[in-house]
């Protein structure tokens, strides 16, 4: 997963930036560009901050708040497939809460991340064949 090469879209009512409880800045930081390929960048003032994989939604990690450890606002990251995150997440250092069924019409799971946050992630159908071929064209291209 790479961070798009454009600029975010720009439209009144979008969702585009997210603080994240953390006990830990560097470690949970450190958790979600493992996990999810999130761009980490330090900003003028010395804080972390981060962008998603296409540039659309960006935010940082908040000391000092509670994690928010019970289902309520749900935030989803979209993924390829929720089996092959929830082990990535896993060895992030993140805990799977829930997973559902692989063949279920919709397939979420939802997981804790180090500061005790719990995300849900969706698997976008589709998705995993389509990063593949991507990926497989961009290797081809670096090997002429």
């Amino acid at each position: 997963m790479t961070a798009a090469a454009h600029s975010p879209t720009m439209r009144s009512g979008k969702i585009c930036y997210i603080e994240i409880p953390a006990t830990d800045i560097r470690r949970s930081a450190e958790f979600y560009q493992r996990a999810f390929g999130w761009q980490i960048r330090q900003r003028g003032d010395g804080s972390t901050a981060f962008d998603d994989t296409v540039n659309e939604v960006s935010g940082t990690w908040v000391l000092g708040r509670p994690p928010a450890s019970e289902a309520g606002l749900m935030l989803y990251i979209m993924v390829g497939s929720a089996a092959a995150a929830a082990e990535v997440v896993m060895s992030a250092g993140g805990e799977i809460v829930d997973q559902s069924d692989p063949g279920a019409r919709e397939v979420v799971a939802t997981f804790r991340d180090p500061a005790g946050n719990l995300i849900g992630m969706y698997q976008q159908p589709g998705l995993a064949e389509k990063e593949a071929h991507e990926s497989s064209v961009a290797n081809a291209g670096q090997k002429i």
